[in-house]
């Protein structure tokens, strides 16, 4: 009888660019906004320094996605590199090695080196990424995969302030903004949740309680300064 089982964790890069990237567009271009609008500024120069806040944060965000990912598929390049080469110069050290870590996770000796000698014969590069240095499919850094999905979700994410911006005057931005990017924050929060399998309620709540945290901050920056853009 077939027994298929869908894992969540094959979604965890994209989905954690994802989320970062939604959640910063939010928060920063609702921030950016309500800061703005407090000095006293009109709906115009609030909504121009909300798109510009939209376009440097997403280039900001794929040019920083890029860069942290790919120094961690540097790191990880530069570790298999080294351990086929040791697996080229000490084969049967890599071999006990290996071993070793099957005996820590329980099994016997001998069952231990069975199982090394047979993963090697059929990949051993791929077996000592796996067991010694942690590398996995699910695992391996995608940097051009967290670029684009953190850019676009911050798009997507800073584009909502900016809609409630067109459609409410001035004089309501201090409320109408905050109050719809809370309820887009729990939306967020949840959508990520179910996504990812975790609890709902606790997702919802820690992203709206950040949000709402740097969203006051901001506002309260804004109104002591005073100064209209």
């Amino acid at each position: 009888m077939k027994h298929s089982e869908r894992h969540r964790t094959k979604r965890i890069g994209w989905l954690r660019a994802a989320v970062l990237g939604a959640n910063d567009g939010i928060v920063s271009t609702a921030s950016l906004v309500l800061g703005v609008a407090a000095a006293g500024a009109d709906s115009k120069a609030v909504l121009v320094a909300g798109v510009a806040g939209l376009v440097a944060g997403a280039m900001s965000m794929a040019a920083g996605e890029y860069v942290s990912v790919s120094s961690q598929a540097d790191t990880e390049g530069a570790d298999l590199a080294r351990e086929k080469a040791e697996l080229a110069d000490a084969p049967e050290q890599e071999h006990a090695e290996l071993a070793a870590i099957y005996v820590r996770r329980g099994l016997d000796r001998a069952l231990a080196d069975t199982v090394a000698s047979q993963l090697m014969k059929q990949d051993a590069l791929g077996a000592h990424a796996r067991d010694e240095l942690g590398i996995s499919e699910v695992s391996t850094a995608r940097p051009i995969q967290a670029a684009f999905a953190s850019a676009g979700t911050f798009s997507v994410g800073a584009a909502l302030p900016l809609c409630v911006v067109l459609l409410f005057p001035a004089s309501l931005l201090m409320w109408a903004v905050p109050g719809s990017s809370l309820l887009f924050l729990a939306l967020l929060g949840s959508l990520s949740a179910k996504v990812g399998g975790a609890p709902v309620l606790q997702a919802a709540s820690r992203v709206t309680f950040w949000g709402a945290l740097a969203m006051a901050l901001t506002a309260g920056v804004g109104a002591l300064f005073g100064v209209a853009v």
